[in-house]
């Protein structure tokens, strides 16, 4: 009997992990593709004007530019999937050293934001929720549709201006490698942090609000009222349990944009992650570098999106119990 409610779940889980593992694939073959169709002899530009076309010959030899695109693409695939993600060609060092070194920047960056704004956006859908019509609600929207209508340039232009050349609160240039602790390391990254809050918060809060209204109009939570059950109470023994779904999956999704969308906030503010190496790399056409940046934004997109999807999935009493 349980393995029988089980196998739906199962089969479902399957289901989403083959389809995350098709689009990982077809991604990374568009990467490539998209690299290799670049206009220009990538060997010339490295190697400048002034190369001999036997030394350009003799370079393309060595990134092995002369050989068919289909060997080429699986050679890439088959040196990512142990570990070698090959060289730079700006500076010769290994690409996944590059990587290792700015990837931790960027996940500190995306779990700061993270941690602020994942806390906040449910209270705030909550209350709103709880206080649906009055002013507070009404403000609550007004300010996360204007957050939304920000670029987030934009609001980190405004943040820099009034909090770090204004004020002299923080830092203009985000680097928490050179701070000497970890509290200086989240004054250095607040700044670009708070941009990131700013933007995800009020999708968040928009779909934690909606996701708990849809189940307060549930006849069990007219129930819950007429007994005399009290409104914090509803709220968070009857409503939000059963709005898990619907919230796990936005915050996964906006966890997911929190790493891969980094790149404009992360040039703005001069911060030493993935972004702004990837960015740096297409600028030197340094392209080892800017396929292995974009597959990591993808990978880990997909996986999120992924466990989006589990989290929806697991938390669906329909699945979990059927009849």
């Amino acid at each position: 009997m349980t393995s029988g409610r089980k196998r739906p779940i199962q089969h479902m889980l399957a289901v989403r992990l083959g389809l995350g593992l098709f689009t990982l694939i077809l991604i990374s073959l568009l990467i490539f593709l998209a690299v290799g169709l670049l206009p220009g002899d990538i060997a010339q530009q490295v190697l400048g004007q002034s190369a001999t076309p036997e030394t350009v010959a003799a370079f393309r030899r060595e990134l092995g530019l002369d050989q068919p695109l289909t060997w080429r693409y699986l050679t890439w695939i088959g040196g990512i999937l142990t570990g070698d993600f090959g060289h730079s060609l700006a500076n010769g060092r290994p690409v996944a050293e590059l990587l290792s070194a700015r990837l931790g920047n960027t996940l500190f960056l995306a779990a700061y934001a993270a941690a602020i704004a994942i806390p906040l956006a449910v209270l705030l859908g909550l209350l709103a929720a709880m206080w649906r019509g009055t002013w507070f609600d009404r403000v609550i929207n007004i300010m996360t549709l204007s957050a939304i209508s920000f670029p987030e340039f934009f609001v980190a232009y405004i943040l820099m201006f009034w909090l770090s050349v204004h004020m002299g609160w923080f830092p203009s240039v985000a680097d928490p490698g050179a701070a000497p602790d970890f509290f200086d390391m989240l004054r250095r990254a607040f700044l670009p942090a708070i941009t990131l809050v700013l933007v995800v918060t009020a999708h968040m809060m928009r779909m934690t609000r909606a996701a708990v209204l849809n189940v307060l109009a549930e006849p069990y939570v007219t129930m819950a009222r007429l007994k005399g059950a009290s409104r914090w109470r509803i709220i968070t023994r009857h409503a939000l349990p059963n709005a898990l779904a619907p919230i796990s999956n936005v915050i996964a999704i906006n966890v997911a944009w929190l790493i891969t969308g980094v790149v404009i906030v992360e040039v703005v503010f001069v911060y030493p992650g993935l972004g702004q190496l990837m960015v740096d790399s297409v600028t030197n056409r340094d392209m080892p570098v800017v396929q292995a940046c974009a597959l990591i934004f993808a990978s880990v997109y997909i996986l999120l999106n992924l466990l989006a999807d589990v989290l929806a999935i697991a938390t669906n009493p329909r699945l979990l119990h059927p009849r």
